[in-house]
Parts: structure tokens; sequence; C-alpha cells
């Protein structure tokens, strides 16, 4: 029999990932598709799962062969498989084992309905090496269907988890915060913490973003009524305040400073590929001046051409350069090209919901007294070595 191979050695010094010439080698987030088989209410990208004409646009099997042959090729030792809902692709398990055999990593996001017996079977045979995230939507079918607008989803994704159960398939769950879900958030958590997976509370998504497409107004004015207020975010994020005070500690030195007016401050990279095999910086930022079509060049190419670009932007908008250019709490808040994008259709236009969230957590913690604007504190490496002391 031949013998199958599931790791494959390389000389990463070898790798322009590895030289200070590109992003920093973690991982690359494949999009497989934008369809879903959930129509959630809060999703920022989901298209009909029987959506044929995105369908037909999708990047066939082996243009996605191509792009993980070139990311094993360059160093990358993880690929994040996403969507939309990536079990929707009827090449799902083919590309998922060519991933596997060519040695990389695999993160599987799922909302587990489409785990059947036989996927459960693949995954436990040849493992993905990450624990599969899966979202979670209620507890309840009424709730849980209530974010999903599908019927008979809840079945679906207990199924599909119990097979993951079944064959002792390492997961994870994360859930998101939504009228329908409120009130089963201590259910979820002790449902959560039975999972010997777990060794935190599970993450909930609810400063949601809008649609990266920018394609349906209609939809963002939905998402922001379902975004919970700065407050009610911080209760949820501070039910532990002081784990919620280490955790944070953790980060104070190096984020709690202003930006300037860099537009990429964060540890981007190395990048998504999209459903279609064009490449963007992330998941989120689908602005098409920042793109770069895999059909037309490699991920190489793609990636000494995209990156290097980022650095030298900078913000030009009158409100960023007053505000966020001199803010220290950019390590709170989610204020990012990709978010002004979405909200506003540029790259630097700050993001007032955001900037509120920081200031909430950032007054909880002291750093901001009530009524105070971040970018007009004058004293805060003593505000930071204080809270730094209190938290130890």
């Amino acid at each position: 029999m031949k013998e199958k191979r599931y790791f494959v050695k390389k000389d990463l010094g070898s790798h322009i990932l590895w030289k200070g010439e590109g992003p920093p080698a973690a991982h690359l987030d494949i999009e497989l598709t934008e369809r879903c088989n959930n129509n959630c209410i809060h999703c920022s990208i989901n298209l009909p799962a029987g959506d044929g004409n995105n369908r037909s646009r999708e990047h066939d099997t082996e243009g996605w062969k191509k792009i993980l042959r070139q990311a094993g090729d360059l160093g990358i030792m993880t690929v994040r498989f996403t969507g939309g809902e990536p079990l929707l692709r009827n090449d799902f398990s083919e590309l998922y084992l060519f991933a596997r055999r060519l040695g990389l990593t695999v993160l599987l996001f799922t909302n587990a309905r489409l785990i059947t017996p036989q996927i459960a079977d693949m995954l436990a045979d040849i493992p993905p090496l990450e624990d599969i995230e899966i979202s979670v939507y209620g507890m309840k079918k009424e709730s849980y269907e209530a974010v999903t607008g599908t019927p008979g989803s809840y079945e679906e994704f207990r199924n599909g988890m119990q097979s993951l159960i079944d064959r002792k398939i390492p997961f994870v769950v994360k859930g998101a915060l939504l009228p329908p879900n409120k009130k089963e958030m201590a259910e979820f958590a002790a449902w959560a913490a039975a999972n010997p997976r777990m060794d935190a509370p599970p993450a909930y998504a609810m400063f949601f973003d809008l649609r990266g497409r920018r394609d349906s107004a209609a939809k963002n004015s939905r998402i922001r009524r379902l975004r919970v207020s700065p407050e009610e975010g911080l209760e949820v994020l501070t039910q532990q305040p002081e784990h919620y005070r280490r955790e944070l500690s953790e980060f104070f030195d190096k984020f709690l400073s202003p930006p300037g007016d860099r537009l990429f401050t964060c540890g981007i990279g190395p990048g998504c590929v999209d459903a279609y095999g064009v490449f963007q910086p992330c998941l989120s930022l689908r602005h098409p001046d920042l793109t770069f079509d895999l059909k037309k060049g490699t991920l190489k190419e793609a990636l000494t051409s995209v990156f290097p670009r980022l650095k030298e932007m900078r913000a030009i908008n009158r409100l960023y350069l007053e505000r966020c250019a001199r803010c220290f709490l950019r390590g709170f808040c989610e204020q990012c090209p990709a978010k002004s994008w979405s909200e506003h259709g540029t790259l630097d236009t700050p993001v007032e919901y955001f900037c509120r969230v920081a200031h909430a957590q950032a007054r909880f913690l002291g750093l901001v007294r009530k009524g105070e604007q971040a970018w007009k504190v004058r004293d805060r490496e003593e505000r930071i070595k204080d809270l730094l002391q209190k938290s130890r």
C-alpha cells in the first residue's frame, strides 16, 4: 500500500515570510465561499446557499489547490477554512485532504450543520491539528432558529456536533450575543464549560461588523440595531473583572500608545483569499485597491505587492488625525481601515461606535475619567503604570 504522508519537512529559513520581507507566517485565511446555509440576522458576509451566480464565480478546485501549494512553499504553516459556510463546497473534503497532505494544519470555522458522519470520519482519521471552531446561536431551537432564520438548522447543528463528540474530535464553541439568545448566556457558559477543550468562558461576537462588500444598506441598518451598547458590552467583558484586568495587562505596554498617522498598525498578515481567488489583507478589508487577483499572479507576488504598500499608507482624514492618531487606546479600539471601509467607504474615517466601546472599557480600568477623551490625556504613561501595578 502506498504510504500516506500528512506532514512535510521544510527549511523555513529559506522562505520569504521568515526573512522579514513579508508579513509574519502565521496562517492564511481561505474563504471558500460567501454562501451559507444559515441566514443569520447579524451576518456581515452571507449569501444564500443556493445562489448559483456566486457559486459559478467561486474559485475552482484546481485553483484552490494551486494556492494551497503556494502557501506551503512560502512557509505558511496553517490555513483557516472559513466562509460563509465552507462545508457547502462540494469539494470541501478534497481540499481538506489536499491541504493536510501538503503538511498544512487546518483551522476550520463552521456552524457544524453539514458535519455528516462521513465528514466526521475523515476528520477523525486525518485530524486538522487545530480545534474546530463552532459558532453557536442559541441553546434552544426557538432562539437558535430566530438567529439563523432557517427552520431545521438547530437539529442539524446538534447532530453535526454530536458526530464530533462521538469520534472525540476536539472543538471549541463561540457565541453571538443577540436579542433571541441574550437570556441564555449563563446556560451557554455552563454548557461550554463542560467541554474539556474550553479553558476559558466562550467568546461572544457583539460589536458586529457591517458588510464588507458594502452590498446592502438594509442589512447594515439591521446589524447596527443588533449591536449591544458599549455599557452592555462592558458588562459581558467584565463578568470576571480580575481575569479581565490580568488578561489585558499582558499587552498594555505594547498597545497603549498613539498610532500616529499610520493606517495599518495591527499585526496584519499573511492575509486572506476570498471565495473568488482574490487576495486581500484580511478577512474584513475588501477595499478594491488593496486586492490582488491570484488568477493573474502568485501568492508570493500578492504578499510582496500588497503588504509593503500598507506600511506606507497614511491617514488624511482631519477627524482621524485629530482623534485616532493621538489616542492611546488602540489596544481596546476596533477602529481600523477595514471598519472604516465597511462603515463609511473610506480607510480613515473614525467609527464613532467603536470609539465609544473603547472608552467604556478604559473608564472601567481607570485609564480615562468620566467625560474625558483619550486623545487629550497627557499623563497616559503614569496611568498605564498605575494600572499595571494594580493588575499584578
